[in-house]
């Protein structure tokens, strides 16, 4: 069990069982009314973890967070953040999205790397970086559990960066340091957000060295197979019911999702 850091355990406890209910009910919940450290929080993401673990989930990866200055802007932090992935998170690329669980969906195209070898807490960038076997392009819907998606850094990390959801594209080898690649995410075929690769830390690469550093300080390795998605080129896009998403990396390919329709109301007329 990992061991949350604060002698306030109790409430950072509380906490995290707060968010863990309201990411399964889909019912938004008030920001925590107490100062939180980043220690603080990621220890509640690590009992977040724990908790979906016991429920049958399986760690799939990690995930960057505000790795753009555009989505830094748009949340008004300044810090790269790290949170988990699960396999309860993983939709199939063309596969569909169903929006009644989540809060406040919102999507943005990202690059992911894969892991052929496992990478120990501790062992550095240059050794992350050498167990990469493939990349891909990426989608990842974000929703935060914080009413009127409204935190700040250490809340947003206890929440576990506002994971909820993400699609991998076709895998291919690594070629070149994959900056300067164009990024579109499409809604229903129309560009509703463009970037480069570039907005990514300067090139997605460049995160590795930050995640390998929250690796050793958070003392958790990254087993092979581990999904990385190294952030978000554009800022984040809500979301609405019936929408065909696709992101395209330029060299790399496109990845896409259906949002289902919304339902149809209760007592209303079916054709």
């Amino acid at each position: 069990m990992n061991q949350l850091p604060n002698t306030a355990v109790p409430a950072l406890e509380r906490l995290a069982d707060t968010l863990h209910d309201a990411q399964a009910s889909g019912l938004p919940v008030v920001a925590p009314g107490f100062e939180l450290s980043l220690d603080d929080a990621y220890g509640v993401q690590a009992r977040l973890l724990d908790l979906r673990e016991s429920q049958g989930e399986r760690r799939t990866g990690r995930k960057l967070g505000f790795t753009s200055e555009a989505k830094m802007a748009q949340m008004g932090v300044s810090e790269l953040i790290v949170g988990f992935l699960t396999d309860a998170m993983a939709l199939e690329d063309g596969g569909s999205l169903d929006l009644g669980p989540l809060i406040h969906p919102r999507v943005e195209p990202e690059v992911a790397f894969r892991l052929g070898a496992d990478v120990p807490a501790g062992s550095g960038a240059q050794a992350l970086e050498a167990a990469i076997d493939a990349v891909a392009p990426a989608l990842e819907v974000i929703d935060s559990r914080y009413r009127a998606f409204k935190f700040n850094l250490a809340q947003v990390v206890a929440d576990n960066t506002s994971a909820s959801r993400y699609v991998i594209g076709p895998w291919s080898p690594i070629e070149g340091d994959l900056s300067g690649l164009p990024v579109a995410l499409a809604f229903d075929g129309e560009a509703v957000a463009e970037g480069t690769t570039t907005d990514i830390l300067g090139g997605p690469l460049n995160t590795l060295p930050r995640l390998a550093s929250i690796a050793a300080e958070r003392e958790y390795d990254l087993p092979a197979g581990s999904i990385i998605l190294a952030g978000a080129a554009t800022a984040a896009v809500p979301l609405t019911p019936g929408t065909a998403v696709r992101a395209t990396v330029s060299g790399l390919g496109s990845v896409g999702f259906q949002v289902n329709p919304a339902p149809a109301p209760e007592g209303g007329l079916h054709g």
